[in-house]
Protein backbone atom coordinates (compact mmCIF):
# COMPACT_ATOMS: atom_id res chain seq x y z
CA UNK A 1 0.00 0.00 0.00
CA UNK A 2 2.70 2.21 0.67
CA UNK A 3 4.55 1.95 -2.78
CA UNK A 4 1.12 2.61 -4.31
CA UNK A 5 1.00 5.78 -2.73
CA UNK A 6 3.90 6.67 -3.46
CA UNK A 7 3.22 5.95 -7.01
CA UNK A 8 0.40 8.30 -6.96
CA UNK A 9 2.11 11.34 -5.05
CA UNK A 10 5.19 10.67 -8.06
CA UNK A 11 2.42 10.75 -10.72
CA UNK A 12 0.57 14.02 -9.39
CA UNK A 13 3.71 16.11 -8.83
CA UNK A 14 3.99 15.15 -12.57
CA UNK A 15 0.67 17.10 -13.41
CA UNK A 16 0.83 20.74 -14.32
CA UNK A 17 -0.24 22.83 -10.85
CA UNK A 18 1.26 24.38 -8.35
CA UNK A 19 2.54 21.98 -5.64
CA UNK A 20 3.65 23.03 -1.65
CA UNK A 21 7.02 21.68 -2.18
CA UNK A 22 7.74 24.21 -5.07
CA UNK A 23 9.42 27.84 -3.92
CA UNK A 24 7.17 30.58 -4.33
CA UNK A 25 10.54 32.94 -4.58
CA UNK A 26 14.36 32.81 -4.87
CA UNK A 27 16.32 35.75 -4.26
CA UNK A 28 19.89 36.00 -6.14
CA UNK A 29 22.65 34.80 -4.25
CA UNK A 30 26.06 32.44 -3.20
CA UNK A 31 25.20 28.74 -2.80
CA UNK A 32 26.43 26.32 -0.68
CA UNK A 33 26.32 22.35 -2.29
CA UNK A 34 26.78 19.70 -0.11
CA UNK A 35 28.12 16.76 -2.66
CA UNK A 36 28.01 12.90 -1.17
CA UNK A 37 29.76 10.50 -3.93
CA UNK A 38 27.51 7.18 -4.67
CA UNK A 39 28.26 4.10 -5.78
CA UNK A 40 26.57 3.00 -9.17
CA UNK A 41 24.82 0.21 -7.05
CA UNK A 42 23.38 -0.83 -3.50
CA UNK A 43 24.64 -3.99 -3.73
CA UNK A 44 28.18 -3.79 -5.28
CA UNK A 45 30.37 -0.87 -4.13
CA UNK A 46 32.69 -2.02 -7.14
CA UNK A 47 31.02 -1.76 -9.82
CA UNK A 48 31.84 0.31 -12.47
CA UNK A 49 29.90 -0.15 -15.88
CA UNK A 50 26.20 -0.16 -16.77
CA UNK A 51 24.55 -1.14 -19.74
CA UNK A 52 27.33 0.31 -22.88
CA UNK A 53 28.68 2.83 -20.35
CA UNK A 54 31.64 3.53 -17.59
CA UNK A 55 30.68 5.04 -14.35
CA UNK A 56 32.93 7.88 -13.43
CA UNK A 57 30.71 8.84 -10.26
CA UNK A 58 28.01 10.34 -8.55
CA UNK A 59 26.99 12.43 -6.08
CA UNK A 60 23.52 13.22 -4.19
CA UNK A 61 23.43 17.24 -4.03
CA UNK A 62 22.01 19.04 -1.04
CA UNK A 63 21.54 22.21 -0.13
CA UNK A 64 20.19 24.33 2.67
CA UNK A 65 18.97 26.67 0.56
CA UNK A 66 15.40 26.55 -0.22
CA UNK A 67 15.51 27.29 -3.57
CA UNK A 68 18.05 24.11 -4.54
CA UNK A 69 16.18 20.86 -5.99
CA UNK A 70 13.64 20.50 -8.85
CA UNK A 71 16.52 20.43 -11.09
CA UNK A 72 14.56 19.81 -14.90
CA UNK A 73 17.53 20.47 -16.95
CA UNK A 74 21.70 20.83 -17.11
CA UNK A 75 24.64 21.91 -18.61
CA UNK A 76 28.02 20.96 -17.71
CA UNK A 77 31.41 22.39 -18.37
CA UNK A 78 34.70 20.23 -17.68
CA UNK A 79 35.69 19.49 -15.50
CA UNK A 80 32.46 19.89 -13.38
CA UNK A 81 31.46 23.09 -13.54
CA UNK A 82 27.65 22.74 -13.16
CA UNK A 83 24.39 24.63 -14.52
CA UNK A 84 21.16 23.24 -13.62
CA UNK A 85 17.90 24.65 -14.25
CA UNK A 86 14.57 23.97 -12.00
CA UNK A 87 11.15 23.31 -13.22
CA UNK A 88 10.58 26.80 -11.32
CA UNK A 89 12.17 29.31 -13.44
CA UNK A 90 15.90 29.23 -11.39
CA UNK A 91 19.53 28.68 -11.87
CA UNK A 92 21.62 27.13 -9.87
CA UNK A 93 25.45 26.77 -10.82
CA UNK A 94 28.20 24.62 -8.58
CA UNK A 95 31.42 22.67 -9.01
CA UNK A 96 31.52 18.90 -8.38
CA UNK A 97 34.51 16.55 -8.43
CA UNK A 98 38.06 17.65 -8.62
CA UNK A 99 39.24 20.43 -10.02
CA UNK A 100 39.02 24.09 -9.76
CA UNK A 101 35.53 25.45 -9.85
CA UNK A 102 35.49 28.42 -12.89
CA UNK A 103 32.67 30.72 -11.07
CA UNK A 104 31.65 30.86 -7.60
CA UNK A 105 28.44 28.92 -7.01
CA UNK A 106 25.26 31.16 -7.42
CA UNK A 107 21.56 30.74 -7.08
CA UNK A 108 19.30 33.08 -9.10
CA UNK A 109 15.88 33.42 -10.87
CA UNK A 110 15.44 33.36 -14.47
CA UNK A 111 15.07 37.42 -15.69
CA UNK A 112 11.81 38.16 -16.96
CA UNK A 113 10.28 40.15 -19.38
CA UNK A 114 8.54 43.38 -18.17
CA UNK A 115 5.03 42.22 -20.07
CA UNK A 116 5.57 38.92 -18.16
CA UNK A 117 5.33 39.71 -14.56
CA UNK A 118 1.59 39.39 -14.12
CA UNK A 119 2.51 35.58 -14.57
CA UNK A 120 2.36 33.65 -11.08
CA UNK A 121 5.48 32.28 -10.17
CA UNK A 122 4.40 28.66 -10.74
CA UNK A 123 3.73 29.01 -14.21
CA UNK A 124 7.29 29.05 -15.09
CA UNK A 125 7.52 25.38 -15.83
CA UNK A 126 11.04 25.33 -17.59
CA UNK A 127 11.68 22.02 -18.26
CA UNK A 128 14.72 22.16 -20.72
CA UNK A 129 17.91 24.39 -21.47
CA UNK A 130 19.64 24.38 -24.77
CA UNK A 131 23.24 27.03 -25.29
CA UNK A 132 25.52 28.39 -27.94
CA UNK A 133 29.28 28.30 -26.80
CA UNK A 134 30.22 31.00 -29.43
CA UNK A 135 27.83 33.52 -28.82
CA UNK A 136 27.15 32.51 -25.08
CA UNK A 137 23.51 32.40 -25.67
CA UNK A 138 21.10 30.05 -24.26
CA UNK A 139 17.78 29.06 -25.03
CA UNK A 140 14.71 27.57 -22.39
CA UNK A 141 11.59 25.72 -23.11
CA UNK A 142 9.08 26.24 -20.88
CA UNK A 143 5.99 24.29 -20.63
CA UNK A 144 2.38 25.48 -19.36
CA UNK A 145 3.52 28.66 -21.59
CA UNK A 146 4.53 26.30 -24.21
CA UNK A 147 7.16 28.88 -25.36
CA UNK A 148 11.05 28.55 -26.34
CA UNK A 149 12.72 31.85 -24.94
CA UNK A 150 16.62 32.95 -25.77
CA UNK A 151 18.70 34.65 -23.22
CA UNK A 152 21.49 37.28 -23.85
CA UNK A 153 25.02 35.57 -22.50
CA UNK A 154 25.39 34.98 -18.96
CA UNK A 155 21.39 34.80 -18.54
CA UNK A 156 21.89 38.70 -18.59
CA UNK A 157 17.78 39.21 -20.07
CA UNK A 158 15.13 37.78 -21.95
CA UNK A 159 16.12 38.54 -25.55
CA UNK A 160 13.34 36.92 -27.51
CA UNK A 161 10.21 34.31 -26.91
CA UNK A 162 7.85 32.80 -28.81
CA UNK A 163 5.07 30.08 -29.25
CA UNK A 164 4.33 27.55 -31.62
CA UNK A 165 0.92 26.12 -32.61
CA UNK A 166 2.54 22.94 -33.22
CA UNK A 167 3.63 23.11 -29.44
CA UNK A 168 0.64 24.64 -28.29
CA UNK A 169 -1.03 21.32 -29.56
CA UNK A 170 0.93 19.25 -26.93
CA UNK A 171 -0.50 18.78 -23.48
CA UNK A 172 0.84 21.85 -21.47
CA UNK A 173 2.80 19.19 -19.58
CA UNK A 174 4.74 16.71 -21.20
CA UNK A 175 5.41 19.13 -24.27
CA UNK A 176 9.30 20.68 -24.47
CA UNK A 177 10.66 18.33 -21.57
CA UNK A 178 13.48 17.84 -24.48
CA UNK A 179 15.39 21.09 -26.54
CA UNK A 180 18.63 20.36 -28.29
CA UNK A 181 20.60 22.45 -30.32
CA UNK A 182 22.45 20.93 -33.05
CA UNK A 183 26.06 21.69 -34.29
CA UNK A 184 24.77 23.34 -37.55
CA UNK A 185 21.97 26.03 -35.53
CA UNK A 186 19.05 24.12 -35.90
CA UNK A 187 17.19 22.77 -33.35
CA UNK A 188 15.15 19.75 -32.40
CA UNK A 189 12.15 20.09 -29.75
CA UNK A 190 10.84 16.30 -28.79
CA UNK A 191 7.02 16.30 -27.15
CA UNK A 192 7.57 13.99 -24.02
CA UNK A 193 3.43 13.45 -24.64
CA UNK A 194 2.74 14.91 -27.98
CA UNK A 195 2.49 11.71 -30.20
CA UNK A 196 1.62 11.19 -33.75
CA UNK A 197 -1.06 8.95 -35.33
CA UNK A 198 1.06 6.35 -35.43
CA UNK A 199 2.29 6.32 -31.54
CA UNK A 200 5.15 7.79 -31.44
CA UNK A 201 6.71 11.09 -30.34
CA UNK A 202 6.04 13.77 -32.30
CA UNK A 203 9.55 16.09 -32.74
CA UNK A 204 10.34 19.18 -34.41
CA UNK A 205 13.07 19.78 -36.19
CA UNK A 206 13.74 24.23 -36.37
CA UNK A 207 15.73 25.24 -39.31
CA UNK A 208 16.92 28.45 -36.85
CA UNK A 209 16.08 29.58 -33.67
CA UNK A 210 12.80 28.62 -32.81
CA UNK A 211 12.52 32.13 -30.14
CA UNK A 212 12.65 34.25 -33.34
CA UNK A 213 9.96 35.34 -34.92
CA UNK A 214 11.26 35.07 -38.64
CA UNK A 215 12.57 31.40 -38.44
CA UNK A 216 9.83 29.15 -40.85
CA UNK A 217 7.36 26.77 -39.67
CA UNK A 218 9.21 23.32 -38.33
CA UNK A 219 8.23 19.77 -40.03
CA UNK A 220 7.97 16.95 -38.09
CA UNK A 221 9.66 13.77 -37.22
CA UNK A 222 9.11 10.64 -35.09
CA UNK A 223 10.68 9.95 -31.84
CA UNK A 224 10.94 6.09 -30.86
CA UNK A 225 11.98 5.49 -27.60
CA UNK A 226 13.12 2.44 -25.44
CA UNK A 227 9.83 0.53 -25.18
CA UNK A 228 7.94 2.06 -22.10
CA UNK A 229 9.80 5.10 -21.92
CA UNK A 230 8.84 8.70 -22.46
CA UNK A 231 11.71 11.19 -23.60
CA UNK A 232 12.46 13.98 -20.56
CA UNK A 233 16.04 15.75 -22.33
CA UNK A 234 18.26 16.02 -25.55
CA UNK A 235 21.39 16.88 -26.33
CA UNK A 236 23.59 16.51 -29.34
CA UNK A 237 26.75 15.03 -29.66
CA UNK A 238 28.05 15.94 -32.55
CA UNK A 239 26.52 16.50 -36.28
CA UNK A 240 25.19 12.92 -36.48
CA UNK A 241 24.65 11.88 -32.92
CA UNK A 242 21.43 12.72 -30.49
CA UNK A 243 21.67 11.72 -26.68
CA UNK A 244 18.03 11.33 -25.47
CA UNK A 245 17.48 10.80 -21.70
CA UNK A 246 14.07 8.46 -21.38
CA UNK A 247 11.81 8.05 -17.88
CA UNK A 248 9.71 5.78 -16.45
CA UNK A 249 7.29 5.22 -13.24
CA UNK A 250 6.15 1.74 -12.38
CA UNK A 251 4.65 0.35 -8.91
CA UNK A 252 7.48 -2.33 -9.07
CA UNK A 253 10.26 -0.11 -10.16
CA UNK A 254 9.05 3.65 -9.16
CA UNK A 255 11.11 6.04 -11.46
CA UNK A 256 13.68 4.12 -13.82
CA UNK A 257 15.26 6.20 -16.37
CA UNK A 258 17.01 4.71 -19.73
CA UNK A 259 20.16 6.60 -21.83
CA UNK A 260 19.96 6.17 -25.22
CA UNK A 261 21.33 7.38 -28.44
CA UNK A 262 19.88 8.17 -32.13
CA UNK A 263 22.04 8.26 -35.08
CA UNK A 264 20.72 11.25 -37.42
CA UNK A 265 20.55 10.68 -41.31
CA UNK A 266 22.49 13.43 -42.95
CA UNK A 267 19.48 14.49 -44.52
CA UNK A 268 16.33 14.90 -41.83
CA UNK A 269 12.90 15.27 -43.96
CA UNK A 270 9.10 15.39 -42.56
CA UNK A 271 8.44 11.81 -40.96
CA UNK A 272 12.23 10.85 -40.29
CA UNK A 273 11.85 8.16 -37.65
CA UNK A 274 14.23 9.08 -35.09
CA UNK A 275 14.94 5.18 -32.95
CA UNK A 276 16.91 5.47 -30.21
CA UNK A 277 19.04 2.69 -29.02
CA UNK A 278 19.71 1.71 -25.28
CA UNK A 279 23.25 2.25 -24.14
CA UNK A 280 22.18 2.10 -20.61
CA UNK A 281 19.08 1.01 -17.67
CA UNK A 282 19.29 2.91 -14.47
CA UNK A 283 16.94 0.98 -11.93
CA UNK A 284 16.97 -0.57 -8.74
CA UNK A 285 19.42 -1.53 -7.66
CA UNK A 286 21.24 1.03 -9.04
CA UNK A 287 20.97 4.33 -8.63
CA UNK A 288 17.32 5.67 -9.78
CA UNK A 289 15.47 8.56 -9.49
CA UNK A 290 13.37 11.24 -11.46
CA UNK A 291 16.12 11.74 -14.37
CA UNK A 292 15.16 14.78 -16.40
CA UNK A 293 18.70 16.50 -17.34
CA UNK A 294 21.01 15.36 -19.57
CA UNK A 295 24.10 17.35 -20.62
CA UNK A 296 27.74 16.07 -22.82
CA UNK A 297 30.87 17.47 -22.59
CA UNK A 298 34.70 16.63 -23.63
CA UNK A 299 37.43 15.19 -21.26
CA UNK A 300 40.63 13.92 -22.69
CA UNK A 301 38.95 13.19 -26.25
CA UNK A 302 36.36 11.46 -24.93
CA UNK A 303 32.54 12.15 -24.74
CA UNK A 304 31.17 12.15 -21.24
CA UNK A 305 27.54 12.17 -20.54
CA UNK A 306 25.98 13.86 -17.37
CA UNK A 307 22.42 13.54 -15.88
CA UNK A 308 20.68 15.03 -13.02
CA UNK A 309 17.29 13.93 -11.35
CA UNK A 310 14.59 16.21 -9.96
CA UNK A 311 13.17 15.44 -6.68
CA UNK A 312 9.92 17.75 -7.23
CA UNK A 313 10.76 19.14 -3.40
CA UNK A 314 9.98 16.52 -2.29
CA UNK A 315 11.95 14.02 0.98
CA UNK A 316 11.35 10.88 -0.59
CA UNK A 317 13.25 11.87 -3.76
CA UNK A 318 16.55 13.14 -3.93
CA UNK A 319 18.97 15.21 -6.35
CA UNK A 320 21.29 13.10 -7.99
CA UNK A 321 23.62 13.68 -10.63
CA UNK A 322 25.57 10.91 -12.41
CA UNK A 323 28.95 10.96 -14.45
CA UNK A 324 28.95 8.58 -16.83
CA UNK A 325 32.11 7.91 -19.82
CA UNK A 326 30.86 6.59 -23.57
CA UNK A 327 33.43 4.28 -25.29
CA UNK A 328 34.09 5.61 -28.79
CA UNK A 329 33.16 2.05 -30.45
CA UNK A 330 29.76 3.14 -29.22
CA UNK A 331 29.49 6.18 -32.17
Amino acid sequence: MQRILIVLALAILLLPAPHPGKPESVQAGALLVRAQPLPLSSVDAALRHVGALDYLGGWALESANPGFGGISALLVAPPGDVLGLSDSGILMGFHVGPGEAARRPFIAPLPIRAQDRYRPWWAWDSESLAHDPVSDRYWVGFELQQAVCRYGPGFARVEACRTWPEIMAWPKTGSIESLARLPDGRFLVIGEMGMTADGKHDSLLFAGDPAEKDTPDPIHLRYTPPKGYRPTDAVAIDAHHLLVLNRRLTLEDLFTATIAIVELPDRLTPGTELKARTLARLAPPLLADNFEGIAVTREAGRTIIWVVSDDNHEFFQRTLLLKFGLPDGEL
